[in-house]
């Protein structure tokens, strides 16, 4: 019997709705899945998106990103960012906080003279001890450093030019900053991969001051005086989370899968870390093969027959494949807990950019 035209037509309109369909959702599951195993060639991340305000030059635009990092949100943002530029906070600052606030500081062209030497060079900054160090110059105590008018137009253009008038000083006062420290504190109250800070670090300063010798005016040594801390640092202090599932929430049909993992040496203690591990992997099924990377079994080894080395049996043996998972785990991450706060921080943690591997 044939069909009528029209009714040909939304048959074949509507299988192509079903096909596109199964399409979208095969790359929209690839795309959104976090994956503890992954391709060296591949980053699987998951990164919940913030809004960031961006600075510059007056300027104020306010986006909704997923960028983990600042340099990377400017980018994408249509930023075009020089090395000169000064960018706040610095350009691989962790964005890991909603109205997150990026400022950009635009490098200018500079010209700095001292006697008959003329440097110039572009900066950002707009102190004039700063400046002159950039351009390579020493300052001493009673030197000034002041703007004077740019009799140099020809030759620098349309700059700022600064002119250092020597005092004759026979000391030195430099400034340094003092690095923060940073704590990690586990907290059981926070679900493995969460972490809060509960104190931001800051930099300290503290002010050196040395006696400078000098030949035919020439500096030739220099010795500390003295050494004062102006501010102390502030430590960085960050919770994450340690709460262990409680056994009564293992499912079931997890028991199977618990036997195995006991047979391959996991200990009771470390039994409900491992069983997620597992299941999050590859459903404790030993003949799983991810269909991109081709990663297989258990673990999701890649190759898989990296797991030879836990016996010949690990195409289709569990106890074999999780032998070889608990002996990786042990030596790289030191632990099963370990290994699942790694899992939970795939993406960003505490800072570092990290995509989890199993080969």
């Amino acid at each position: 019997m044939r069909l009528p035209k029209n009714h040909t037509r939304v048959s074949l309109f509507i299988f192509g709705i079903v096909v596109v369909a199964a399409v979208f959702a095969t790359l929209l599951n690839a795309v959104t899945s976090k994956t503890f195993a992954t391709d060296d060639n591949s980053e699987h991340r998951l990164i919940e998106p913030h809004f960031v305000t961006i600075h510059d030059s007056g300027k104020k635009l306010t986006v909704k990103t997923d960028a983990v990092t600042v340099i990377e949100a400017l980018t994408r943002a249509g930023y075009s960012i020089s090395d000169t530029d000064i960018i706040e906070p610095e350009r691989n600052t962790i964005i890991n906080v909603d109205n997150f606030r990026i400022n950009i500081y635009r490098s200018r062209p500079v010209m700095v003279i001292d006697g008959k030497i003329k440097k110039y060079l572009m900066t950002a900054s707009y102190d004039p001890e700063t400046i002159a160090e950039s351009a390579g110059f020493t300052i001493y105590d009673g030197d000034d450093i002041s703007i004077a008018g740019n009799e140099h137009f020809l030759e620098t253009g349309i700059s700022t030019t600064y002119k250092i008038t020597r005092g004759g000083g026979e000391g030195m006062t430099v400034e340094e900053s003092i690095p923060f420290t940073e704590r990690t504190e586990e907290d059981a109250s926070l679900e493995p991969g969460e972490s809060k800070i509960i104190q931001e670090g800051e930099n300290g300063r503290k002010v050196l001051h040395y006696a400078i010798q000098f030949q035919d005016g020439v500096e030739v040594s220099r010795e500390l005086v003295s050494e004062e801390i102006v501010k102390l640092p502030v430590e960085k202090i960050t919770k994450v989370g340690s709460k262990k599932a409680a056994a009564a929430t293992i499912p079931p049909e997890w028991e199977t899968c618990a036997g195995y993992a006991r047979a391959a040496g996991v200990s009771e203690a470390d039994l409900s870390d491992a069983l997620t591990l597992i299941y999050h992997e590859s459903g404790c099924r030993t003949g799983a093969t991810n269909q991109y990377s081709g990663a297989y079994g258990i673990p999701q080894a890649l190759p898989g027959n990296k797991m030879a080395e836990a016996g010949s049996d690990w195409e289709t043996n569990p106890v074999t494949q999780i032998r070889w998972m608990a002996n990786y785990v042990n030596k790289r991450y030191g632990g099963w807990s370990q290994a699942l706060s790694f899992w939970w921080c795939t993406g960003t943690c505490n800072g570092i950019n990290k995509s989890g591997h199993w080969y």
